[in-house]
C-alpha cells in the first residue's frame, strides 16, 4: 500500500499548497472541511491517469479503471466547481460503463504462446465470457487440462491435490475484474506464475506483494525438466492472489 499512500499524500499536499497560495492572494478563503472537498476527487484523476499511463505504456495497469477513476474524479470536481451536481453516491449512475467496457473487450482475443511452455500458440475463446460467480475445482480425481478462464467478478478455488494431472505442460489463465484467486499444489508438482493484481495482495509460497499495480514472477526449482507442471497466468483488477503447496 506503499504507493497508495504516496500518491494520496503528494495529492493532499499539492491541493493544501495551492489553496493556501490562493487564501492569501484573496482569490478563496481557506478551510480544511473544504480541501477535503477537493482532494479526494482529485486523488481519483491522479490514480486515474496513473492507470491510463501504466497501461497505454504497457508497464501495467488497467484502462478500465483508468477511464472509471478519471470520469469519476472528474464528475466529482466539476460539482465542486458548480458546473453539475454529481455526488459520492452518485457513482451508482455510472453502472452503464460496465456495458462499454464489456463491448470493447468483446474485440479483445487471449493468446497463450511458446513463451508461456506450450511450444506452439494456443488461443481459445475470446472476452464474451463476461459472468458473475464462483468456480470451484475441487472434485476428486478431477482431470486438468489447458483452461482460459475470464469473469466479471467472482472466487476461484482450484485443488490440484486432488486432481488428475497428466504428464505435460498444462497452462491455465485466470482473468477477472474482481476476486480471490486461490491455489493448492502438491509439493511434487511443479509450477509457474505470472501473476499481476492492479489493486490487491499476491501470495506465493514465501513471496508477498500487496499495494497497486502488483506482480510476481515465480517457478519452482526443477520446473524446466519436468515432464508434469502447469502454467499459471493470472490477471486480476482487484482481489488477490493466493498458492500453496501441501
Amino acid at each position: 500500500m506503499n504507493n497508495l499512500f504516496r500518491y494520496f499524500l503528494a495529492v493532499f499536499l499539492i491541493t493544501i499548497g495551492v489553496m493556501l497560495v490562493m487564501a492569501n492572494v484573496g482569490v478563496v478563503s481557506f478551510n480544511l472541511n473544504l480541501a477535503w472537498q477537493y482532494i479526494y476527487p482529485i486523488f481519483f484523476v491522479v490514480i486515474g491517469i496513473n492507470w491510463l499511463f501504466g497501461f497505454f505504456r504497457k508497464r501495467g495497469g488497467s484502462w478500465e479503471m483508468g477511464s472509471f477513476l478519471l470520469l469519476f474524479g472528474s464528475l466529482l470536481l466539476m460539482d465542486r466547481m458548480d458546473w453539475i451536481v454529481f455526488t459520492f453516491w452518485d457513482i451508482f449512475k455510472l453502472w452503464p460503463l460496465l456495458i462499454v467496457y464489456i463491448g470493447f473487450n468483446l474485440f479483445r482475443r487471449e493468446r497463450f504462446t511458446g513463451e508461456y511452455g506450450s511450444g506452439k500458440e494456443w488461443k481459445k475463446g475470446d472476452f464474451s465470457m463476461f459472468t458473475v460467480g464462483d468456480h470451484e475445482y475441487s472434485e476428486p480425481n478431477w482431470k486438468v487440462e489447458p483452461m482460459i478462464l475470464k469473469h466479471m467478478a467472482g472466487d476461484f478455488y482450484f485443488d490440484f491435490t486432488k486432481a488428475f494431472i497428466p504428464e505435460k505442460n498444462i497452462p491455465i489463465s485466470v482473468r477477472s475484474l474482481a476476486g480471490d484467486v486461490t491455489i493448492l499444489v502438491p509439493e511434487n508438482l511443479d509450477f509457474r506464475i505470472k501473476a499481476f493484481v492492479n489493486a490487491g495482495e499476491i501470495k506465493v509460497l514465501g513471496q508477498n506483494a500487496e499495494g497497486i499495480n502488483r506482480s510476481i514472477n515465480f517457478q519452482t526449482g526443477n520446473y524446466e525438466v519436468a515432464e508434469r507442471k502447469l502454467d499459471f497466468m493470472i490477471n486480476l483488477k482487484a482481489g488477490s492472489i493466493r498458492i500453496d503447496q501441501v
